[in-house]
């Protein structure tokens, strides 16, 4: 592994939630709900993971949409919107199939109420139900609101 590597590897954690227990329900914040991935226009999905990973790390919308939904990974039961009441995309979390949350992301104005443990919550009530062990992810270690939500889920380092 080069030095500018190791420098991206070692900025990220991977945390893992084990999946054999009980797990709490979602409590989802007033007027929110989850929504099937092909309720939504895959558009504004894109434009919420644009805003909320700033800097170009998110590829444009063709690119994005197609290596998504070609990838062997890609199945659309775990790739979950959250909308208001007028069909607002409140947030978004995206899994692949291997257990592992892709991207986890919240508008700005629905932060701090609990949208993102319950987008997860949902997540891991999703891999329970289909037999997966546990659940991974990848954090920026400059990320401590995100790191702090994953602790709080119970995730720990793997």
């Amino acid at each position: 592994m080069g030095r500018a590597e190791a420098a991206v590897t070692e900025s990220y954690l991977r945390l893992r939630k084990r999946l054999d227990g009980p797990l709490p329900v979602p409590a989802w914040p007033q007027g929110i709900t989850p929504a099937a991935f092909d309720a939504v226009d895959p558009r504004l999905l894109h434009a919420l993971l644009d805003e909320a990973f700033p800097g170009g790390l998110i590829a444009p919308f063709e690119d994005w949409y197609g290596n998504l939904t070609t990838d062997s990974e890609f199945d659309p039961a775990l790739c979950v919107p959250a909308l208001t009441g007028d069909g607002r995309v409140a947030g978004f979390v995206q899994c692949w199939t291997s257990g592992f949350v892709k991207d986890l992301a919240v508008a700005p104005g629905y932060r701090g109420q609990g949208l993102g443990a319950a987008l997860m919550l949902h997540a891991f009530a999703l891999f329970a139900a289909r037999g997966t062990p546990h659940v991974d992810l990848k954090v920026q270690l400059a990320e401590a609101p995100a790191r702090r939500l994953y602790a709080r889920l119970g995730m720990v380092e793997a």
